[in-house]
């Protein structure tokens, strides 16, 4: 049965969740073995923003926002509320009054899969979402879900206390266990990176900077003439 609420999940230390804040999603998604991605399906309303927080958990009935009151309850600074609908629904769960509450106990942002309105509030007063859908249709109240446990999303499992970090390019989640470690990987792998794009800029290109011509020998590349080619000497 729905309803239940669970209070006081263990959360990372807030200067190592900030940390993740310096990475895009794509580097955190490739520094834990390409693992933790949501589906594309779910979508920035703004551009330009990376936020990087807590996962606080809720499943919500179809059409009925109740458990997202609930949940405000159990967020604070620097949490990212991730709200799944039990069946699928597009309806406008979320708006700029939830957006003012949450706002107002430091929550850094909204992961959906399902619908949010008030888009233009939204974006001027600065509240990051990232959802499914986009619905002017209202949700009624009085169904329950549940709060902090785990929830299935856009193809992955969150766990209250995980790590979220959300921008242009989607939104990948770190078990809260292993952000230490990812965020170590996330470093390495942006430094990796700085070295390559000075290659780059000096003019290498990808075949000598990752090292892939052993790779492709391998795997039977063939170089040939045009004149060659275009005779019907090589196919």
């Amino acid at each position: 049965m729905p309803g239940i609420v669970v209070t006081g999940i263990p959360r990372a230390p807030l200067d190592l969740i900030n940390e993740f804040a310096r990475f895009g999603v794509a580097t955190v998604h490739e520094a834990q073995g390409r693992s933790g991605l949501l589906g594309a399906e779910i979508t920035p309303i703004q551009q330009g923003v990376r936020v990087a927080g807590t996962a606080v958990t809720a499943t919500v009935a179809p059409g009925d926002n109740t458990m997202i009151g609930v949940a405000v309850e159990q967020c604070q600074e620097g949490d990212i509320l991730v709200v799944a609908p039990t069946s699928p629904c597009d309806m406008g769960y979320f708006g700029d009054l939830l957006a003012t509450s949450l706002m107002a106990r430091g929550v850094r942002g909204l992961i959906i899969a399902a619908g949010v309105r008030d888009i233009a509030d939204l974006r001027d007063m600065g509240f990051p979402v990232w959802s499914r859908h986009v619905s002017a249709e209202g949700t009624r109240k009085g169904a329950l879900g549940d709060v902090n446990v785990p929830i299935s999303i856009a193809g992955r499992i969150v766990r209250p206390g995980d790590v979220v970090l959300a921008d242009d390019d989607g939104v990948v989640v770190v078990p809260r266990l292993d952000a230490a470690a990812v965020a170590r990987a996330s470093r390495e792998r942006e430094e990796t990176e700085e070295r390559a794009r000075v290659r780059y800029l000096a003019g290498e290109i990808a075949l000598d900077v990752n090292n892939m011509r052993p790779m492709l020998d391998t795997a039977g590349i063939r170089y040939v003439d045009y004149d060659s080619w275009k005779d019907g000497g090589e196919r």
